[in-house]
C-alpha cells in the first residue's frame, strides 16, 4: 500500500552532490517524465545522514535518459541502468522495471519497464524500497519501508526466501545492514537466510569481498561477525574463521574467552580500520585452531606463521590485490613480535617500526590487547620509540654500496650482500656513521 509524506521527511544537509541530484530529477520531470530519489540515499536522508551515492529511478527509458544528459556510462541498458556523470559526481539512473526470472542466483534473464510500485516491490529490503521526490519533497512508500526504519528493522520486501533465491547476495548484504546500521533481522528474513545460507557459496568471490569489506570496515564488525556465525554464512564464506569457535585459549591471557570472541572483540576495538587492517585483525588468530595443544598450559606453537600462510590464501579466493594480500599476510605473520620489543636489538626494532605496514600492525596490537589481557605497556612503548627515532633514524641511506666493496677489491657474489646487511646492522645500532668508519670497519672485519 502507498504511504506519501508531502512534508520535508527530515532535516539534512543539502550537500553539493544532494544539490546536483535534485538538478538530474527536475531535468527528466521538465521533460515530462517522473523521477524519483531511490534506495540507499533515501534511506540515509530519512536517517538524518548525507548520502554517499544518489540512484535515481524514472520512467524515462535510457534512449530518454542518453538524450537528455550529455555524458553517460551505459553501464546496463539492457536493464535500463545507465550512468549520469554531472557536475563531479556520478549518478545511477534507471529506468522504473520489474525483473523476469532469475536462473544464475544472481542475476534477472531480463526486464520488463513498469511502474514505481511494482520497481520497489522487486527491490531487496524495505528500508531500500522507499522513494523521495526531492522537488516537490514528498516520500512515497508502498512497501512499509517508514515503519521499518523506524523499527530499526531490515526485512525482506515480499517473500524472503524468493528475494533470496533471485540474488543469494542479498543474504550477506542483510547481515551488513544489520551491522553497519546496528539494526535487527526480521525474524522470517532471518529464518531465510538460515535455510538457504549454503547458497551463497554460488556468488562470485568478488561480490562477496566486497561486501565483507563494508562489513568488516564500517560500524559494529563484531555483531556482524556474529551475524554471520548465527545466520551459517560464515561456515560457508569463511569456514576457517568458523573454527575458530570452541577453541579455549589460556585464560591468564585471555580472560575473554575463545578465539571467536577474542577476534569479535577485537574486531570492534579498531579505529575505522582500513581494509587491510580490518581483515588482518579478523584472520590475525586464524591459525590457531590448527597449532592448538596442551603441554603445561594451552599453547599456539606458530600460529602467526601458520596464519599468515592461511591468511595469504584466504585473501587470494577473496580475489583481494597482491598488495593487500601481503600486507595482511605481514601483519599476521609479525603480530607476535610485540610481546618482545623491550628485550629486541635497536637494529632489530629499528627495521620492524620501518616496514611499511608498521602504523597497522600498531592498531592492530592496542586492539588485541584491549580484547584480553588488557596491557597496552609495549603499545606505549613503542609510541614513545616513534617520538624519539626519526624515519632516518629508522630507515637511513646505506653508507656504502656494493660499488664501494668492489673498488676495495671484494669479489662479485654472495659475500658482497653479507657485508652490506652486516654494515647496515652497525649502522642501525649507531656503531657507524659515516661511510669513511663504514670502509674502515669492513676493513677491518672481513679483509683477509
Amino acid at each position: 500500500m502507498r504511504t506519501s509524506d508531502k512534508r520535508s521527511p527530515v532535516t539534512f544537509r543539502r550537500t553539493a552532490a544532494y544539490r546536483k541530484a535534485v538538478d538530474l530529477v527536475r531535468k527528466l520531470k521538465d521533460a515530462g517524465h517522473e523521477a524519483l530519489l531511490v534506495g540507499g540515499c533515501v534511506r540515509d536522508l530519512l536517517m538524518g545522514r548525507s548520502p554517499k551515492d544518489f540512484d535515481i529511478a524514472t520512467s524515462a527509458v535510457p534512449e530518454q535518459v542518453a538524450a537528455l544528459f550529455p555524458r553517460i556510462i551505459p553501464v546496463g541498458v539492457q536493464f535500463g541502468v545507465q550512468i549520469v556523470v554531472s557536475g563531479g559526481y556520478s549518478f545511477e539512473v534507471a529506468t522504473f522495471r520489474t525483473d523476469l526470472s532469475y536462473k544464475d542466483g544472481r542475476h534477472p534473464e531480463g526486464v520488463r519497464f513498469s511502474t514505481p510500485e511494482e520497481d520497489a516491490l522487486r527491490r531487496d529490503f524495505t528500508v531500500n524500497g522507499i522513494f523521495f521526490d526531492p522537488v516537490g519533497q514528498k516520500v512515497i512508500d508502498y512497501v512499509g519501508g517508514r515503519a521499518d526504519l523506524k523499527k530499526k528493522l531490515i526485512r525482506a520486501i515480499g517473500n524472503p526466501a524468493k528475494r533470496f533465491q533471485e540474488d543469494r547476495l542479498r543474504m550477506l548484504r542483510a547481515v551488513r545492514f544489520a551491522s553497519v546500521l546496528d539494526f535487527r533481522i526480521d525474524p522470517a528474513t532471518f529464518r531465510a537466510i538460515c535455510r538457504l545460507a549454503r547458497g551463497i557459496g554460488e556468488v562470485s568471490r568478488e561480490r562477496v569481498r566486497d561486501e565483507l569489506v563494508k562489513l568488516f570496515t564500517g560500524p559494529h564488525p563484531g555483531r556482524g561477525l556474529s551475524l554471520l556465525d548465527e545466520s551459517g554464512l560464515l561456515a560457508v564464506i569463511l569456514p576457517e574463521v568458523a573454527k575458530m569457535k570452541g577453541v579455549q585459549q589460556p585464560p591468564e591471557f585471555h580472560p575473554e574467552g575463545d578465539v571467536f570472541v577474542h577476534t569479535r572483540i577485537l574486531l570492534d576495538r579498531l579505529k575505522k580500520p582500513s581494509t587491510v587492517l580490518a581483515f588482518a585483525g579478523l584472520l590475525h588468530d586464524v591459525g590457531k585452531p590448527p597449532t592448538f595443544r596442551v603441554a603445561d598450559r594451552i599453547r599456539f606453537d606458530g600460529h602467526d606463521r601458520v596464519g599468515a600462510s592461511m591468511a595469504k590464501r584466504i585473501c587470494r579466493e577473496l580475489r583481494f590485490s597482491n598488495a593487500e594480500t601481503e600486507a595482511i599476510s605481514e601483519i599476521i605473520g609479525d603480530h607476535m613480535k610485540f610481546k618482545d620489543v623491550r628485550r629486541m636489538r635497536l637494529s632489530t626494532l629499528k627495521r620492524f617500526m620501518a616496514l611499511g605496514t608498521f602504523e597497522e600492525q600498531l592498531a592492530m596490537h592496542r586492539a588485541d590487547c584491549l580484547a584480553s589481557h588488557g596491557d597496552l605497556s609495549n603499545w606505549r612503548f613503542l609510541r614513545k620509540k616513534q617520538k624519539e627515532l626519526s624515519s632516518e633514524e629508522l630507515k637511513p641511506e646505506p653508507l656504502i654500496k656494493g660499488g664501494d666493496l668492489l673498488e676495495m677489491g671484494f669479489p662479485e657474489g654472495p659475500a658482497i650482500g653479507k657485508i652490506l646487511k652486516a654494515v647496515e646492522e652497525k649502522q642501525l645500532e649507531g656503531d657507524l656513521k659515516s661511510k669513511e668508519s663504514a670502509l674502515s670497519w669492513v676493513q677491518k672485519e672481513f679483509r683477509r
